[in-house]
């Protein structure tokens, strides 16, 4: 019995990355205590107005995704820059324009058709652009690399 509940308990933490973002590089908001980073909590990251986009990805079929705009998030940590280094967990870095933010609606998403998304499923948070509103723009290899998922950090350059 305790083998079984210890397993239960291994397997549940693997799955459950925490929800949380650093926001670095050029931002005027921190909240570390070297004023180098501004680090979002779950709560901070839930607090945020929740956008969603409906949308297909070369990875996924038509879904729904949900979380905050990248908008709202370059806002709070006051960015100051026109360029983001997107980080993942697996060291995957990709770079995307400041502006894209406002102009396609991008959102850092946490769930998708209604579920928190899992490491093991493009989480715990995945960069969704609207491809399906923009094809000539967003679709191919260009479009592809600034879909990130699995993000734990955001330079601003």
């Amino acid at each position: 019995m305790w083998a079984f509940l210890a397993l239960a308990v291994v397997a549940r933490s693997a799955s459950a990355t925490p929800l949380t973002l650093d926001v670095k590089g050029a931002i005027t908001q921190t909240n570390d205590a070297a004023h180098t980073v501004f680090h979002f909590s779950e709560a901070q990251l839930l607090a945020l107005p929740a956008h969603s986009i409906t949308t297909s990805t070369t990875w996924t079929p038509k879904s729904t995704f949900t979380g905050p705009s990248l908008s709202d998030i370059l806002a709070k940590v006051g960015a100051r820059g026109t360029t983001l280094e997107i980080h993942t967990l697996d060291d995957y870095i990709c770079t995307v324009p400041v502006a894209d933010a406002a102009l396609y609606g991008v959102i850092v998403a946490y769930s998708m058709n209604g579920k928190r998304l899992k490491v093991s499923d493009f989480g715990p948070l995945f960069l969704i652009y609207p491809r399906d509103a923009f094809p000539a723009e967003l679709e191919g290899g260009v479009g592809d690399a600034k879909f990130a998922w699995q993000i734990k950090a955001i330079v601003v350059k």
